[in-house]
This record gives structure tokens, sequence and C-alpha cells, in this order.
């Protein structure tokens, strides 16, 4: 098994990106500098940040001090500025490269700092969670709080009723004239304070003598909208000071989605969105640097390293780590898999190696172009395919052929209704189906445009997609192979396939969120689709359906779950018919309102779905069978 962590130990050859920013980091001319990382999620973005901190980490690096900080964990601070800027201070006081006598040095500036910070964070914290709820409840619009009008507010208590009481008062009166009046100062100040915090911290920089600090940001994708608004808020009061340089690992998509959300109420902004987000990542990011997805032969290199440091462990793969270097060195573009492994392993260490290794590289353009050759989707593919495995051994089943388990695996995570209807054939055919048979004859010794008109033609169009047409024609082929004992350590993945039960991505639970609210027109909902739905990968695409269907299930009330399936469906998004069905399915007709079946029934005639509703409805003895029925 294999733990889904960053590590900076570099299986997939990313050292090379690492290097690059490195590189990047070391030219003075360029500091300061606001670096994105940007990349799909588990696409290896904390693996690369985590060897640019060990090489600054280096205790031979007397000019460098790197700071990492994970955005998610401190999620629950409330204030990033505060929190980020206590992760700074906390690593000059401890780190191992500053003299006792210059740390002295940094306490004392940093006193300074704190009290710029405490300003900021405890107007922001009033603004928050005492004044803005009060006043956004009494008049319309937010304004800007001058520290008066902060001090009163405070004074008052911290109950909404009382304080919007008290603004009724004639003091109140004057409270709100404060607003209005110095909100203009307030805003000046506050540009003030930020500027000198800056100087500050440049002063306490240069006091360290350290020629560059580098603050690595993690995992900010995984934080909510306003948390990652906040943290890059707080990147913001320390651009432009000198020697620094901040590096931002995150899928771009979900930073997007953020700055979206915080400009979502202003409609004069929202009618230019788009140039407002690329305005604001322009003015904050200086580099954006995008990770490539894993090619073929980076993939099968990825998947032979994993398996032999399991087979042979920790202490011995050393060895292997170490030329794996050395060839990456003069080789970018080939595998680096058993044949380089024979050379440096014993015989017996290599035995074992062959034999886990051996089913895999035949499979690896599928594996490469079905999971995208992201390094996340690889290791839990690895992970479902090695507790599979197990359980044929412990399970005893006969004739058991591991490249027949690996070759299923790779249909049913990325084409799980194809993989449901592969089962409802053997399960009908004593596990062999004859139309694999056909469909492999179809497939024999022709090209790939050839075998899709062929099937286009047939029974079998919906198994015409250029990516199943290789999966039957790569070993081992499956004419007369008995797919039982398969589906049978499968069974628990019938009803949701692997990606189901896997972490849904930020990505595709940020587009579910924005579509959730139930006064959105249908207008907006495909609008959104349409945007943000259509560029997923497959992955992300099953994983939303999981996400929608598995809502839905728990929730089957939920009239907005219904919208969204009703929307796709309408605008033939392909697979919505079967999710849509296959979630139906589960559902109680009682529990259905009688307004979800009217809706439902506009889609009486439609080849897929109608034949399903007119019979899951047929009963007439429900709200909702009525409701459907009726309607004509």
């Amino acid at each position: 098994m294999w733990a889904d962590n960053e590590t900076s130990e570099d299986l997939l050859g990313f050292k090379v990106h690492a290097d690059l920013l490195i590189n990047i980091i070391n030219d003075k001319s360029v500091l300061p500098i606001t670096i994105g990382v940007f990349g799909d999620w588990g696409s290896g973005k904390s693996s690369i940040l985590q060897i640019v901190k060990e090489e600054f980490d280096n205790e031979d690096d007397k000019d460098s001090l790197c700071i990492y900080f994970n955005g998610w964990t401190f999620e629950g601070y409330d204030d990033a500025k505060a929190a980020l800027l206590n992760s700074i201070l906390k690593e000059l006081e401890d780190n191992k490269k500053i003299s006792e006598e210059i740390k002295d040095t940094i306490k004392e500036k940093a006193k300074k700092l704190w009290k710029s910070i405490d300003w900021m964070r405890g107007a922001g914290m009033v603004m928050k969670n005492v004044a803005l709820p009060a006043v956004s409840a009494y008049f319309t619009g937010g304004l800007s709080l001058v520290p008066f009008a902060i001090q009163k507010l405070t004074e008052w208590g911290d109950n909404p009723e009382k304080i919007i009481e008290k603004l009724q008062s004639e003091e109140g009166k004057e409270i709100y004239k404060a607003f209005v009046k110095e909100g203009k100062e307030e805003d000046k100040n506050t540009i003030n304070a930020v500027a000198e915090f800056r100087k500050d911290f440049s002063e306490l920089l240069e006091a360290t003598n350290f020629k560059r600090l580098v603050v690595i940001i993690d995992d900010l994708d995984r934080c909510s909208p306003e948390r990652i608004i906040e943290n890059l808020e707080a990147i913001k009061l320390f651009l432009n000071v000198p020697k620094t340089a901040f590096i931002i690992g995150a899928d771009p998509r979900i930073v997007k989605y953020a700055i979206e959300h915080k400009y979502k109420n202003n409609k004069e902004i929202e009618e230019d969105n788009n140039r407002i987000v690329i305005d604001y990542l322009e003015k904050l990011i200086q580099l954006p640097y995008s990770l490539p997805r894993l090619s073929e032969s980076e993939v099968e290199t990825y998947i032979s390293m994993l398996i032999c440091k399991k087979e042979i462990g920790d202490t011995k793969f050393e060895n292997v780590l170490t030329e794996f270097k050395k060839y990456r060195l003069t080789n970018k573009y080939s595998a680096f898999g058993l044949s380089n492994f024979e050379k440096i392993l014993e015989a017996e260490e290599f035995g074992k190696v062959k034999d886990s290794v051996i089913t895999i590289p035949a499979l690896v353009p599928l594996i490469t172009n079905s999971l995208y050759g992201n390094p996340r989707q690889i290791k839990r593919f690895l992970n479902t395919y090695t507790i599979r495995k197990r359980l044929a051994e412990v399970a005893s089943l006969q004739s058991f052929n591991d490249a027949v388990l690996a070759k299923m695996m790779i249909l049913e995570y990325s084409e799980p209704k194809l993989f449901k209807k592969l089962f409802e054939w053997q399960i009908i055919q004593d596990g062999v189906p004859k139309e694999i048979t056909d469909i492999e004859a179809l497939c024999k010794e022709k090209g790939i445009e050839d075998v899709i008109s062929e099937i286009k033609d047939s029974d079998f169009k919906e198994w015409s997609k250029p990516k199943i047409i290789k999966w039957f024609q790569i070993e081992p082929l499956l004419s007369g192979v008995d797919l039982r004992d398969y589906y049978w350590i499968a069974r628990d993945k019938l009803e949701n396939s692997i990606t189901a039960t896997s972490m849904i991505p930020p990505v595709v639970r940020a587009l579910f969120n924005e579509l959730l609210p139930d006064n959105m027109t249908t207008t907006v909902t495909k609008s959104l689709l349409t945007e943000k739905f259509e560029p997923f990968s497959d992955i992300e695409k099953d994983a939303f359906f999981n996400l929608l269907s598995s809502n839905l299930k728990r929730n089957p009330q939920q009239k907005r779950l219904y919208d969204i399936f009703n929307a796709m469906t309408e605008d033939k998004i392909e697979n919505t018919v079967y999710h849509y069905i296959e979630t139906l399915k589960i559902i109680s007709v009682s529990d259905i309102e009688p307004a979800v079946a009217t809706r439902l029934a506009d889609f009486k005639s439609e080849p897929e779905i109608g034949t399903f509703l007119n019979d899951y409805f047929k009963d007439g003895k429900s709200r909702a069978s009525k409701a459907f029925n009726l309607k004509k």
C-alpha cells in the first residue's frame, strides 16, 4: 500500500521543476517575486514544494530561510495575516542558522510588527464578528469603520439586536456619521499601516543577514473560498518586501472560484467577472508555472518505482533512487523500469519486483489516458489493485489473472457505466459474455478509426470511444475469460465506482456548491455547466456525478438536486441519463415531491430516460406518480 502524502522523495523526476524554481529564486535581481505552482488536484504540486523546501533548508545554504505554510492547517485561525506572520516569526526565532544575538534583535523588531498585525486583526475581527452583521442588518452596503466607531461598537457588546437598538438612538446616529464622514480617512490609515508594516518587516529581514526569505504556501485549494481570499490578502501584505519569494501551490481553477465568490454580490464587477479574476491573479502572481501531466514513460517509471520500493524496502531502495537520479540527468524521455532494476538489484530482489510489475507496462498507455497522468489517482489505482490481488489470494480464487484484474479496473475507473454494462452481460451468461467476443472480433487487426466506424453501425455504439477500442485491443484479451471472480472482488464497487469512494477533487466540490442555491435559474445553471463542467476531465466529471448522486440519495426531497440533473439531461451532457436513472432506482417514489415528478414528466418521450420514468411512476398511487401521469 502507498500513502497519499506529499514527499520530497522524487519518484517522478519532478526535481527538474523544483530546480527551476530554486534557480529563479536564487537570482536576486528577480526578488521580490510571487510564483504560482499550478496543477490539478493530485498532480504533484506538494511534492515539488517539499523538494524546494528541502534544498533551501540545507544547512550549507547560509543565505536562505525557507518557511512552509499550510493554508489548510490554519483554516480555523481567525486571521490569516496573523497566522502567516506567526509562522514566519516562529521560524526566525527557532532557526538554527540564526545566532542567539540576532534572534534577540529579531524579537525586539517583531514587537512592532505584532502591533501592526494586532491592529489590523482587531479591526477585522470587529468588522467580521460584531460590527458588520449588525450594521448590515440595519443599513444597506458595507462601510469602512474608523477606530472611534470600532471602539463604540465593541463597548456595546456582541448582541446584534442591542447594537441595532443603539444605532437607532441619537448616539447611534453620531456613530453612523462617523462611518460615512471618516470612512475615506480610515482607508488612508489602513494603507499607511500596510506601508509601515512592509517597512518594518523589511528592516527585520535585514537584521537576519539572509539574502532571501522563501515562503511556501501549500494546500490553498483545500481551503474554503473565504479562507483562500484571506490567505491571498495576507500574501499581498508582504508583496514588494525586498528579498522575499512566495511560492503558492494550488489548482488555479479553485483560486478563480474563490475570487469569483468574493465578487459575486457586486453586480457592477460581475459584468466583467473574468477580467477581474485575471487582473487579481496577475497582480498577485508574477510568475505562473503550470505542471505538465505525466507522459506514458513517466507513468511507467512512477508505477515501477512505487512497486519496487514496496517490494524491497526503503533501505535497499536508496540505491535504486540514486541510479534513477543519475539516469534522469542524461535521459529525460525513456522509462526507468525492469531493465534498469535488473542491473541494480540482486536476483532474489529483482524476482520479487518483476513478479509484481510484469502485468503493468502493457497497460501503461491506458492507465495514463484513463487517469490523466495524475500521480494521486495512480497511487489510488495501485492501492485498490493491491487490495484486490490480496483478496483473490485469501479467497483462493482459481485461474485468477492479475493482468485481467488490472485491465478490468481500468474500465471500472474510466468508464463506470460500461463496467456495469459488462457486469450485466456476464451475470446472465455464466461469466463469459459473447458480446466481448463480438467486439474484440470487430477490433482485431484494424486501425482505431476503422473500428469506430464499424462499432457505430453495430449494437455496441456506446463502446466506440478511441480509448475503449484501445482497451479491447490490448492484451490480455477477454474472449472466453470467466469474469465472475473479477466482479466478485469488485462487488462493493458496482453501485459506486472507484472514483465514487475517492476524495472529491476541490474543483468538483466548488462547482457543486456553486450550483446549489435554490433560487438559481435554469439559464444560469446551464451556463455554469457549460463554462465549468464541460472542461473537467473524465475523472472529475465522474466525481461530480457521484457527488450529485450521493447527495440526492441522502436527500431525495431536495428539489435543487433534481434541477441540476434535469438541466444536464436537457443539455444532453454525456452519461447524465445513466447516472440519473441509477440514482432514481435507489429513491422511493413516495419520497419524491409532486413538483419534481411534474418536471420529470417533460422527459416522457426522451428515448433514453422516458421508458424508465414511465415504468418508475406507473403505480399511479403516490402523489408523485399522480403528478407525473397527469401531465400529458
